[in-house]
């Protein structure tokens, strides 16, 4: 069996049912806010449709396209990659702390359990540089956040993601981390690559109408969290890379780009990058 968009993308929508609660949120959300936000995305629309005087032919292109992503089950991908971004800008916008970016559809909780210092569960003869990333937790005061959890997950060299594509293991370059009492931590994985997110389905042919391209920088994907302050959300990039300017997800920021350097032995690349969590205020 092979990776296709339709199988990640519906593996993300039935990962998102089931870890996010979006009933919850829909049901919890006051009338008065459905309603200011639904008018004014609508009015957009329609100032769209004016401006540009579309054409039936390209409503029902439009039609034809959302029921697609639906059956595509794409609707996470789509949203992760074009819009969460300024969702996560406006949600964090706050923060003293560090830098937050997108969570993207691939996140699964729960990743094994990996000490202050160990390696993420990997294939033997896993492909890619082997990196070594140390840094520390702490709160904005400088005070170290002992039994913070950082939680890693990223792709393979293809692309691929762990329990969203077939032939790879369950937890497979996934896993939880907890600071010790200095806040410090070590953790052991591969280089990323970059990738192209899922083109086979309804996202690939929005992206061939547009004369788009797909590419994701390489990245690590993490949250850090700890007890009173804010959970932090974020990926982590890598200099030189060709899409760092381009992300189709426009997820990257100056402040989430690490500096690898080779480690002493030559077998890999060692970075540091520490969290500055922000308490939870109110």
């Amino acid at each position: 069996m092979t990776a296709t968009a339709a199988a990640s993308g519906a593996s993300a929508t039935d990962h998102f049912i089931h870890d996010k609660s979006p009933y919850d949120a829909v049901r919890d959300t006051p009338a008065e806010r459905v309603d200011l936000l639904a008018r004014e995305v609508l009015d957009a629309v329609y100032a769209t449709v004016r401006k540009h005087k579309v054409t039936y032919d390209e409503f029902n292109a439009l039609k034809a396209w959302l029921i697609s992503v639906g059956q595509d089950g794409e609707w996470p991908l789509f949203l992760d990659v074009w819009l969460e971004h300024v969702v996560e800008e406006v949600a964090t916008e706050h923060r003293e702390g560090n830098k937050g970016s997108i969570e993207g559809p691939y996140y699964v909780p729960g990743a094994p359990e990996q000490g202050a210092n160990g390696a993420v569960p990997m294939r033997d003869g896993e492909s890619g540089t082997p990196l070594t990333w140390t840094g520390t937790v702490t709160s904005t005061d400088g005070s170290p956040l002992a039994g913070a959890k950082i939680e890693l997950w990223h792709a393979d060299a293809d692309g691929f993601y762990s329990q969203f594509a077939p032939n790879i293991p369950e937890w497979n370059l996934r896993g939880s981390f907890t600071a010790g009492d200095d806040g410090a931590f070590e953790i052991h994985t591969i280089q990323p690559a970059p990738y192209q997110i899922p083109t086979d389905g309804s996202c690939g042919k929005l992206i061939a109408a547009a004369g788009w391209h797909a590419w994701r920088p390489a990245h690590l994907h993490v949250k850090a969290s700890a007890p009173g302050h804010e959970l932090l959300t974020a990926q982590l990039y890598f200099p030189g890379d060709e899409h760092n300017d381009d992300d189709i997800a426009s997820a990257v920021k100056p402040e989430l780009m690490l500096d690898p350097t080779p480690t002493a032995d030559g077998s890999g690349v060692a970075v540091q990058y520490s969290f500055v969590l922000d308490p939870v205020r109110g």
